[in-house]
């Protein structure tokens, strides 16, 4: 009975200080997050005078476009346990 006192000390000590670290990880979190905020909108008043670039690229052709397709059928087909013949693919383009 006379170490009840200790053992109830030691498990309150531990729980204040997981809860004292977590509290600071947040503090911290919120202080870098209220620095990044603060850098990037410095940069973004910079970066809005440079021209942007279009996102209709011309793209060359797929080489070998339908063994692509194929391969990519036949690991689609495999990954998910069902046959070839039961895959379409609608569209296929280059990323």
């Amino acid at each position: 009975m006379s170490n009840v006192l200790p053992n109830l000390y030691v498990v309150g000590m531990g729980i204040g200080v997981v809860f004292i670290g977590l509290i600071s990880i947040i503090i911290l979190c919120y202080i870098v997050s209220a620095i990044c905020r603060a850098a990037q909108g410095s940069d973004t008043s910079e970066s809005k005078s440079e021209p942007v670039q279009s996102s209709a690229q011309v793209t060359a052709p797929i080489e070998n476009r339908q063994e692509i397709i194929a391969a990519v059928s036949a690991a689609l087909a495999e990954d998910m346990g069902t046959d070839i013949s039961a895959i379409r693919i609608l569209s296929f383009k280059k990323i």
